[in-house]
C-alpha cells in the first residue's frame, strides 16, 4: 500500500504548519487533476481535497504544528517538520484497521514524503524514526515530490487546504491578515498594526520569526521615543 506525505505553510510568519499522509491501495483511485497545491486554484484545491476525503478507499491523516511549537527555543523547523510528517502518517496508519479501509492492517506500507531538508534520506530516516508505527514502514524522500508523485501532490493539497482553513478563521478572529507570509504587504500591516495598539505579538505570531520580532521591536522603539 503506498502513500504520499507533504506539508504546507513551513515559512509563514503566521499560524500553525500542517501536513498531510495520504494513503491507498490503488493508484488510480485519486481523483483527475491532482497536482502539487501551488498549481491549483483555491477552488480547485477545495474540490479536490472533498473528493479525496470522501472516498472510503483513501486513508487520510493530517498533523498540525502550532505557533508554541514552533517557538519553542528547544526545536526548530526541519525537526518540526519531520514531527508534522510523522505525525500525519500516524494518524492515517491507524485508520487502517477501520471497515471503511479494510484488509490492510497487516500490509507493509511504503511512502513517499516531500524532503524537507538539503539531505532527503536523512529526511527520509528521521520520519521513519519518529513514527510511532515501524513495523513493516519503507519511507523515501525527495525533493520536488510534490510535483514528480500523484499522491504527494494529493498529500500537498490536503495539507494547504487546511492551512487555507486555518488561516480564514485567523481572518475571521483579526481582519485581515494576509497569507501570514513575511513579504506579503497585508500580513506586515496587521502585524505592525496589532503591535502599535497591543503593545504585543498577536497569539497566532510565530514569535521566533524575524519579522515577528522586528515588528515588535519597531513598535517599542517607537513607544520609547515618545517619552
Amino acid at each position: 500500500m503506498p502513500f504520499g506525505v507533504d506539508e504546507a505553510g513551513k515559512g509563514p510568519a503566521l499560524g500553525s504548519m500542517f501536513a498531510a499522509a495520504v494513503f491507498l491501495e490503488d493508484r488510480t483511485a485519486l481523483p483527475d487533476g491532482i497536482a502539487d497545491s501551488k498549481r491549483l486554484t483555491p477552488a480547485r484545491r477545495e474540490e479536490l481535497a472533498t473528493l479525496i476525503r470522501e472516498d472510503d478507499e483513501i486513508a487520510v491523516g493530517v498533523a498540525e504544528i502550532t505557533t508554541t511549537r514552533i517557538d519553542d527555543p528547544e526545536t526548530d523547523m526541519n525537526a518540526l517538520a519531520v514531527t508534522a510528517h510523522a505525525e500525519a502518517i500516524d494518524e492515517a496508519l491507524s485508520g487502517l484497521c477501520d471497515d471503511s479501509v479494510s484488509g490492510l492492517c497487516d500490509d507493509s506500507v511504503s511512502g513517499l514524503c516531500d524532503a524537507c531538508d538539503t539531505d532527503a534520506d536523512r529526511f527520509a530516516r528521521r520520519v521513519a524514526d519518529a513514527c510511532s508505527i515501524s513495523s513493516g514502514l519503507d519511507i523515501d524522500a525527495r525533493h520536488g515530490a510534490d510535483d514528480d508523485s500523484t499522491l504527494v501532490g494529493a498529500a500537498s493539497i490536503i495539507a494547504k487546504v487546511e492551512r487555507d482553513a486555518h488561516v480564514a478563521a485567523l481572518a475571521d478572529e483579526y481582519g485581515p491578515v494576509g497569507s501570514g507570509y513575511p513579504s506579503d504587504p497585508t500580513t506586515q500591516t496587521f502585524l505592525e498594526s496589532y503591535v502599535d495598539e497591543h503593545g504585543d505579538l498577536p497569539p497566532c505570531a510565530r514569535a521566533s520569526w524575524s519579522t515577528c520580532e522586528r515588528a515588535l521591536a519597531e513598535a517599542q522603539q517607537t513607544g520609547l521615543e515618545q517619552f
